[in-house]
């Protein structure tokens, strides 16, 4: 247990630090979503190929995130972020550089060691900040991881097209910079303890179950023929079941599981899974429409640029229920939080569906998009800790990390999948009545998420 004493004896700017590094790591991490096309163009690769740019990054930070959150219930925290993040800045220089495919991928999953420390970031801030400044951070940090990809769609598609591709990737590179010197100066030094153990069969496992997922979620390749992708699937599956196996027979998992059975984090997890996929599903068609051309009889045809200035709406509302987050927790339960954040991703999802045509619609449906995913990810980490012992709080906020990105990753392969049913034989767009379709749907998965964290009967919240 942290002392006060040791709470007062922080950095007085650590909690605005914090979030800051929350905040470029979330950046640099959605750097390659926007540029997707331009790296296809610039290498002179397949765009399949060039998503990988993306899909690695997601990968890499979905994999250490739960290595890192172990390093962070040891005595090593502060030099196992400010390695993660000079590693994120190793990245970036490696994607400035002009060269090959594979030294860009390389480049990528470094870069997504600064999705991993997120974890860590909120372990800090709960062991070094009074409660109501560490519990205020750690909701704009969870926010940050969310929403940052509305901040990284515009400001790397503007300099993009403005001064190209690798300026681009040079400017992640400075944000990764400044991350490092913000977390070496603010983040104190820590106390002396007992070292933390990596499980490293359990990395292993975890990460091949990992890339098992994204594969058949976000590379639709793998599916022809269908068997390929049904090996992956069972080979992925059982992954996961060694990796549950592993971390139940190890002194020191990665993740606790004893913990997570014991607490409402299980739940929390599966409902940050399946809401999440709802969440990024609608995101998906949003982004999508806005940037159809009007020749296939709807859309706007927005460019790269003005499509990703659709996402402020987006960001800036997300970051508002974040700040709300922490009101609302001293009039109403965190499981009731939930549910009225995921009510208003149904709200926006039914907003579109009624009337998709209008640019002012669209953008008023992401900005409730916006709240109730900035405010359904900033009160997730208090449902994830409920009854979970602080030294393991890192441990288990990883976990969530991977349940997003899983949840994220699904919605943005079912939206694919809805989208390519409704696309007539021949057509090179679907049907918009196949995006109002795809857009109720949405709400499914919402349902089953605030189902999962309301209070049972007989159960104490």
């Amino acid at each position: 247990m942290t002392s006060a004493s040791s709470r007062r004896g922080a950095p007085s700017g650590l909690g605005p630090a914090i979030v800051v590094v929350a905040f470029l790591g979330a950046v640099i991490g959605g750097v390659g979503a926007p540029l997707i096309t331009s790296v296809a163009i610039h290498i002179g690769t397949s765009l399949e190929a060039a998503q990988w740019s993306l899909t690695i990054t997601l990968f890499s930070g979905a994999v250490t995130a739960p290595v890192l959150g172990r390093l962070g219930t040891g005595p090593h925290r502060r030099s196992s972020l400010l390695i993660a993040l000079s590693l994120v800045a190793a990245g970036g220089l490696l994607i400035t550089c002009p060269g090959p495919l594979w030294l860009l991928m390389i480049g990528r999953a470094f870069q997504g060691f600064g999705l991993g420390v997120t974890a860590l970031l909120m372990g800090i801030a709960r062991d070094h900040l009074p409660e109501k400044q560490a519990e205020s951070t750690i909701a704009i940090v969870s926010v940050a991881s969310t929403v940052g990809i509305g901040i990284a769609y515009p400001l790397m598609g503007l300099i993009n097209e403005a001064a190209g591709l690798r300026v681009a990737f040079g400017t992640g590179f400075l944000l990764s910079l400044a991350a490092v010197l913000v977390a070496w100066k603010f983040v104190p030094r820590d106390r002396p303890g007992p070292a933390a153990r990596v499980d490293v069969p359990g990395a292993v496992l975890l990460a091949l179950g990992i890339l098992g997922a994204l594969l058949v979620l976000a590379q639709p390749s793998v599916w022809r023929p269908a068997w390929l992708g049904l090996s992956i699937v069972i080979a992925s599956a059982a992954a996961f079941i060694a990796w549950v196996a592993v971390e139940r027979r190890t002194a020191e998992p990665l993740v606790n599981l004893a913990v997570l059975r014991n607490s409402g984090a299980l739940r929390a997890n599966a409902a940050m899974l399946v809401s999440g996929a709802g969440m990024y599903l609608l995101f998906s068609l949003l982004t999508r429409y806005v940037q159809t051309p009007t020749a296939a009889g709807y859309g706007f045809g927005l460019s790269g640029v003005l499509a990703g200035a659709v996402l402020i709406p987006f960001s800036a509302v997300g970051l508002g229920a974040g700040r709300l987050t922490p009101v609302l927790r001293s009039r109403v339960s965190p499981p009731w939080i939930f549910t009225i954040y995921a009510a208003s991703v149904m709200l926006a999802a039914c907003i579109f569906a009624l009337a998709p045509g209008s640019l002012l619609v669209a953008l008023a449906s992401m900005a409730v998009l916006g709240f109730g995913v900035g405010g359904a990810s900033s009160i997730m980490p208090r449902l994830v800790l409920e009854g979970v012992p602080q030294q393991e709080s890192s441990s288990v906020l990883s976990l969530n990390q991977i349940a997003r990105t899983a949840g994220f990753s699904a919605g943005s392969a079912v939206a694919g999948l809805l989208l390519a049913t409704a696309t007539t034989k021949g057509a090179v767009f679907p049907t918009e009545h196949g995006y109002s379709t795809a857009a109720v749907c949405v709400i499914i998965p919402l349902l089953i998420g605030v189902a999962l964290v309301l209070p049972r009967r007989g159960r104490q919240t």
